[in-house]
């Protein structure tokens, strides 16, 4: 990023926050008061003491150009990452003015970037010419992926029965047998080793209590779960595709096989979402060549953020390979040939009834398939009674918003940055509507994260 002379904006560093409560105190921090001994490289690394409550200043140091996104590195007890003095050092750093200046790092500073590096490029050579434990036993595995599948069949096997059982006594059982009688059976998927069926499962045991109209919903929803066990228990039959759409649906992870494809990759939304086990970090890309989406998933333990953090803004010069599906999104990020920096890109825009087209097609290829990544060329928020919807500014269609619990302040920032005119919008399109995650103004601007 210095490399170029451009620095990320407050919102963009603000974006990395974990939550609410580490981006207000980091941007306490983001003046000079408690700092000493701040600089930066030309490399993209930046460092600093902080004064804290102790004797002694924690130290802390951000890559900014990291293989996978910022890294951070800071001597705070603090188990969220980043942590507030890697945030306020970023802010700091961001607004320029001498306050961050180009410098030779400390030793301190110097050997953890050296000794990341130096990790990055040997994994990177480890990843061009395979591993570095030497080839693994075909036949071994061979025979672990059959006994899998056999436990993967049993599981499915078992859960048709149930879902045969549930409409042989209705629906309204399902509500009265509460949710122990659906996690108890995703354990039995979790013990066949089949999570994707077992996170579908969940969501049955959630849906007798999400509202009016839930019988609809329950049984769309076990429709679509008997679907996926029919397409398991006779996968064989299936186009390749559609087999590998299969395979990973029910939860057999598969490798980025895809052939890498370099492009520059605008990163357009970044969000994470929560249950008791872990927390699922979901960042798209837009290829401004290539035109195409992708989506990078990174994980980390239930209450901690995943360690991939790219801010709503920046380009990368990289390579991306796509995992086997047919219609598959998901991307492995790959190698980079320059520091992440900001760049005045948009991506292409459609109506919103090709989004909704767009969709549909999307269906053919994977009917479990929640969303689309979709840029809504130009659309103006609308309210709809209890709700809002996006209509085109030149057409007579619109797409609704996606209900959402509380009280919704990305929808409140796109409303206010609209104004009534005409904005463009990058989100999700589903089922269940549209749901906003980065916007732009009609004239120039920087990108509005909205998640």
């Amino acid at each position: 990023m210095t490399q170029q002379g451009v620095r990320w904006t407050a919102d963009q560093v603000l974006a990395l926050a974990p939550d609410v409560a580490s981006r207000k105190a980091g941007s306490k921090l983001g003046t000079t008061g408690p700092w000493s001994e701040v600089g930066c490289s030309d490399e993209g690394a930046v460092w600093g003491q902080c004064r804290g409550s102790g004797s002694t200043p924690y130290r802390t140091v951000v890559d900014v150009a990291g293989g996978s996104g910022p890294a951070y590195k800071c001597s705070c007890p603090s188990r969220k990452f980043p942590c507030k003095h890697a945030l306020g050092l970023l802010l700091l750093w961001a607004g320029g003015g001498g306050a961050a200046p180009e410098a030779k790092a400390p030793d301190w500073a110097e050997q953890w970037i050296t000794g990341r590096r130096e990790r990055g490029e040997e994994k990177g050579a480890a990843d061009s010419s395979g591993s570095v434990t030497g080839p693994s036993d075909p036949e071994a595995a061979r025979r672990r992926a059959e006994r899998r599948a056999e436990r993967i069949t049993a599981g499915a096997t078992e859960l048709e029965q149930r879902l045969a059982d549930l409409l042989r006594g209705g629906l309204a059982g399902a509500e009265q047998s509460g949710y122990g009688l659906w996690e108890e059976t995703a354990a039995r998927m979790v013990d066949a080793q089949a999570s994707g069926l077992a996170a579908r499962v969940r969501e049955l045991g959630a849906i007798p209590s999400s509202g009016p109209g839930w019988p609809v919903r329950l049984l769309e929803e076990c429709a679509l779960l008997h679907l996926l066990d029919r397409g398991w228990l006779h996968r064989e039959r299936l186009p390749d595709a559609l087999a590998a759409t299969v395979r990973s649906r029910v939860g057999l992870s598969a490798p980025a096989d895809g052939p890498p494809l370099r492009d520059r990759w605008l990163v357009l939304a970044q969000y994470d979402t929560s249950d008791a086990r872990l927390t699922t970090r979901r960042v798209w890309l837009y290829g401004a060549e290539s035109d195409r989406a992708a989506l990078l998933l990174s994980y980390g333990a239930a209450g901690r953020a995943p360690e991939l953090a790219l801010p709503v803004g920046l380009v990368l010069d990289a390579e991306v390979s796509a995992y086997p599906g047919a219609g598959q999104q998901r991307a492995a990020l790959g190698k980079q040939f320059a520091p992440p920096a900001p760049a005045e890109i948009r991506p292409r825009g459609v109506t919103t009834s090709q989004a909704a087209v767009r969709y549909g097609e999307a269906l053919r290829d994977d009917p479990w398939l929640e969303s689309v990544p979709v840029t809504l060329q130009e659309v103006v928020p609308v309210p709809d009674g209890d709700s809002w919807q996006l209509a085109d500014a030149d057409g007579d269609t619109a797409l609704p918003l996606a209900p959402v619990p509380g009280n919704r302040p990305g929808l409140w920032r796109l409303v206010a940055l609209s104004g009534g005119a005409p904005v463009k919008v990058f989100g999700e399109c589903g089922h269940r509507g549209f749901t906003p995650l980065t916007a732009w103004p009609t004239g120039p601007g920087p990108a509005v994260p909205l998640c």
